[in-house]
């Protein structure tokens, strides 16, 4: 088709329009004004397709441009080819023609996005999970509330303060109020029970061991709708004292300890000496409704607690103990408030008759208690407490990982920002051939998705492989949390969100910075415009990163002094070459004159095996967590209570102050003559001998506890140095060591300290019980030094990770300051040419480079310090020995940012020093 170009040629059908607009009527005319104006809009198209083949003559005027370059002027109809795949083609070769650009920003997104899946699988697994059974959202829990004048004689089990009420709460009921919900209710199709046993000596055939348990009732299962993989599960009719003994297991005790063999249905083990017939295998994702991280080995019923207990007597008859954990599932059309009305009074009256039951009168007598409130919530993830402790740690971790994926964006941006620049006459020739902003724009954005997906499908495997990590660090815990982190669909589809997310985040601004061309000077072959190197935009991404940097780096600064002051606190004993293990005699059916006689035969075979030194025994590990108190009254001294007069209780044997070397300052140590016929007597710390005999010698003083009505029948007989009892954050609390022999006994503690490596005594150690009792099991085997790691395991988490992030984060901040002052330099060649050629020095170039860079990083470190100074308040309760806004941790922070940051400005500076001035002259 001939068109001409002349003047008034555009439209030669104008005259006949208004010829025909005076003799034909109007209702004709505007439907044939239609069809003529529609005919020529179509003739200026083809218009400007002639005008888009006629530029394809003067391609070789840009032979010098990129290879994309010519490439984008390839015009591919539209019409054959749905533009999607159009953009998606395109953006992939481009990227490939920029490997070096794309490995960067792939890896720095991947970096960002693996963090953030690895730890969002474990808070999905931890806070979002509900229980794997059959319908969730069905299940309730129940909890009360109460005031400090509690009903129950004994709880076993947490009990915390309610955050909207300031009232205590607990999940734990007594075996009557069980009975009472069973048989008075009317809204729930289901009822049952539950109660971890954390020791439990079973024997399968060979050694014995020490496993994790849970009695349930007999609705347990059915009430969750759990089935069993192998064999059956228990039911009402195994849940009677007359029923014979069945135990169910669970996959993961399958696999460990009967190598997955079917035919373990049947078999028989023996379980604190009574023998279990094993009826049943539950599902490999069922790790039961306990707190998260508890996973029960076995599963008894509660009828055969009695069987279980060491010592004789059982809670099931002790109405004032309350310690089972309730849940049940709702009838069609009921709420959870009808649940509530219904079953209140009839625990409120549970609850008074344990009260009454008590033996203990004298506690009875302290006057009116406090009549608790039943609560029922739901009961989809099972217990929740430890859940909720742990949301705190999983948010401050969660915005941490947060930080370095908005970072990784900005040094992504940022460099798709330097490329814009390159891409500016590429982008002006495709704008002068008519494309609009609008497909520009979603070219470049194409283009940041497909960065962002590859950076989301490398974060997966990255998270794959580090996910497991959280949970061999064993955070928040000193063992490592029965959990199985999987990257499921929930968790992929965070994944895949995120990388959509983040495509946008770092690819709108830079698209919409490419797009804003001038045309004309664009297509000058000499042209040079690096404002879009040093725009606003550009250069306030880098101060976002040094800012959102140092955020990181100061918290992680916190965090590291606050580990290293906790591994510098004076222990009070020598930690090294200790091994520690536990044994439960009263599992074997042991009584107290029997046990202490099995202990001391024991300390004499280990301190007979060689390398051994000493050998001695406690009631708790040091820092552990675990701690005895009770309340210390004074003969002639007004009773005083609460905090006022609590003091920890260490029950030891003769010689735990010399193997423990904690020394002596006065008075005499303990004796293997101090036992049960001689009279009673203790050793106390300096701390308790300052608060309760401030200006006397305590030895020689007589005390009592509260249990023994405040009498002094205890005789101090020494005075020795304060020791860490329980946590490393907790000061040197009162301690009284009392003789193990002169107590009730029960599991106890052993310390051997060896003359070399404890670990490779290990084997030795146990031989050495095994022929005192084979049937004895061993557990929580480890050093000193391993359990006060694992009391610090949420310090060292934090530690590593804040760390880690931070100088990951500050690496992103310096390499996208590098690249924007690299990138500034190349760009400026010309000018820095004739800066040199009008006798500018080469020190005159460093500083001109240098002090533009680190005016990026003095605002950006101003704003991460006022920004750190008011998020670090949140992490106090967190720390120790430092304070949220420590300035030498602050110091620090900024003096190393500045270093690196100076570094990432000098090498680029140098470059441009070298710059030979002639050839930046002939630069084009």
């Amino acid at each position: 088709m001939k068109l001409s170009s002349r003047k008034g040629s555009r439209r030669p059908d104008l005259w006949l329009i208004r010829l025909v607009s005076l003799i034909v009527p109007r209702r004709f005319r505007r439907e044939w004004h239609r069809e003529w104006e529609a005919e020529l809009r179509h003739r200026e198209s083809l218009l400007s397709e002639w005008r888009r083949l006629n530029l394809l003559a003067r391609i070789d005027l840009f032979r010098r441009s990129p290879g994309s370059f010519r490439d984008a002027l390839v015009l591919q109809p539209q019409r054959l080819e749905d533009e999607m795949f159009q953009d998606l083609r395109y953006g992939l070769r481009m990227l490939r023609t920029s490997r070096g650009l794309t490995s960067v920003a792939v890896l720095s997104l991947a970096l960002g996005i693996g963090a953030n899946t690895a730890l969002f699988s474990l808070v999905d697994a931890v806070m979002l999970k509900r229980l794997p059974v059959r319908n969730p959202e069905q299940l309730v829990l129940f909890n009360w509330l109460s005031g400090q004048k509690r009903m129950a004689g004994r709880i076993d089990g947490t009990v915390n303060t309610d955050a909207g009420t300031g009232l205590s709460t607990s999940t734990s009921f007594s075996y009557q109020a069980f009975e009472q919900f069973r048989a008075h209710n009317q809204t729930l199709s289901d009822v049952f029970a539950f109660a971890p046993v954390y020791q439990l000596n079973v024997n399968a055939g060979s050694q014995a061991e020490i496993a994790f348990g849970q009695l349930v009732s007999g609705g347990y299962y059915t009430g969750l709708g759990v089935p069993a993989i192998v064999g059956r599960t228990i039911t009402d009719e195994d849940d009677r004292a007359t029923a014979d003994p069945v135990a169910v297991i669970s996959h993961r005790c399958w696999q460990r300890r009967f190598g997955l063999d079917p035919g373990v249905v049947g078999r028989t083990v023996t379980v604190n000496n009574a023998a279990f017939t094993i009826i049943g295998v539950t599902p490999p994702e069922f790790f039961g409704a306990l707190q998260i991280g508890d996973s029960p080995d076995f599963s008894i019923p509660l009828a055969m607690e009695p069987r279980l207990r060491p010592g004789g007597g059982s809670n099931l008859n002790e109405p004032w103990c309350w310690w089972l954990r309730i849940m049940g599932r709702l009838k069609p059309g009921v709420s959870i408030g009808q649940v509530s009305a219904g079953l209140e009074g009839i625990f409120q009256q549970s609850a008074r008759e344990g009260w009454q039951a008590l033996p203990d009168r004298a506690g009875r007598a302290e006057g009116p208690r406090d009549t608790p409130r039943l609560r029922v919530e739901s009961g989809s993830r099972g217990l929740t407490e430890v859940r909720e402790a742990y949301s705190q740690p999983l948010a401050i971790l969660m915005v941490v990982v947060g930080l370095v994926l908005m970072i990784a964006c900005a040094n992504v941006a940022n460099l798709l920002l330097a490329r814009s620049a390159a891409r500016q006459k590429e982008i002006a020739v495709r704008l002068a051939m008519g494309a609009s902003r609008f497909r520009l724009v979603r070219q470049l954005l194409t283009e940041s998705l497909l960065l962002s997906v590859a950076g989301g499908a490398l974060g997966v495997l990255l998270a794959y492989q580090g996910k497991d990590l959280l949970l061999v660090w064993h955070p928040w815990s000193s063992e490592p949390l029965a959990l199985d982190l999987k990257l499921d669909l929930r968790v992929l589809g965070f994944t895949v969100a995120v990388s959509l997310l983040t495509g946008i985040l770092f690819g709108l601004a830079p698209a919409l910075r490419a797009t804003q061309v001038d045309l004309t000077p664009a297509l000058k072959d000499s042209a040079r415009n690096p404002s879009g190197v040093r725009s606003l935009t550009s250069r306030s991404l880098v101060v976002a990163q040094v800012a959102m940097s140092l955020v990181l780096l100061a918290g992680a600064g916190l965090f590291v002094r606050t580990l290293r002051n906790l591994q510098s606190i004076d222990l009070g004993f020598n930690r090294e070459n200790l091994l520690l293990f536990r044994v439960d005699p009263r599992l074997n059916n042991y009584q107290d004159e029997q046990i202490a006689n099995l202990y001391e035969r024991m300390i004499e075979r280990i301190e007979a095996t060689p390398g051994v030194r000493s050998a001695t025994i406690s009631r708790h590990p040091l820092l552990s967590g675990s701690a005895a108190r009770d309340g210390i009254f004074l003969p002639g001294q007004p009773s005083q209570s609460g905090e006022q007069n609590a003091v920890y209780i260490h029950r030891v044997r003769a010689n735990f102050f010399e193997t423990m070397e904690m020394p002596l300052l006065s008075g005499r140590s303990l004796s293997p003559r101090d036992d049960k016929r001689a009279p009673r007597v203790a050793v106390v710390n300096q701390t308790l001998a300052r608060k309760f005999f401030p200006n006397d010698n305590p030895v020689g003083k007589r005390f009592g506890f509260s249990k023994a009505g405040g009498s002094g029948e205890i005789e101090i007989v020494g005075v020795v140095r304060d020791a860490k009892y329980t946590r490393l954050r907790q000061d040197n609390p009162p301690t009284v060591y009392i003789p193990y022999l002169q107590e009730s006994l029960s599991q106890m503690n052993f310390e051997v300290r060896t003359t070399g490596d404890p670990v490779a005594l290990v084997p030795a150690v146990r031989e050495a019980v095994r022929q005192v009792d084979g049937n004895l099991p061993l557990f929580d085997v480890k050093t000193q030094s391993e359990q006060i790691e694992k009391s610090l395991a949420q310090e060292y988490l934090f530690a590593r990770l804040t760390a880690f992030f931070g100088l990951v984060a500050l690496a992103l901040a310096s390499v996208g300051l590098y690249g924007v002052m690299a990138y500034s330099v190349a760009r400026r060649t010309r000018e820095i040419g004739i800066r040199m050629a009008l006798g500018a020095r080469k020190f005159d170039v460093l500083k001109l480079i240098v002090s533009q860079g680190m005016l990026l990083v003095v605002i950006g470190a101003v704003i991460g310090l006022a920004a750190a100074l008011a998020l670090t308040r949140v992490l106090s309760s967190m720390l120790f020995g430092v304070g949220a806004t420590d300035p030498l941790t602050f110091a620090g922070v900024v003096a190393l940012l500045a270093v690196v940051a100076f570094v990432a400005c000098l090498v680029p500076a140098r470059r441009a020093a070298k710059t030979d001035p002639m050839a930046a002259l002939r630069y084009e």
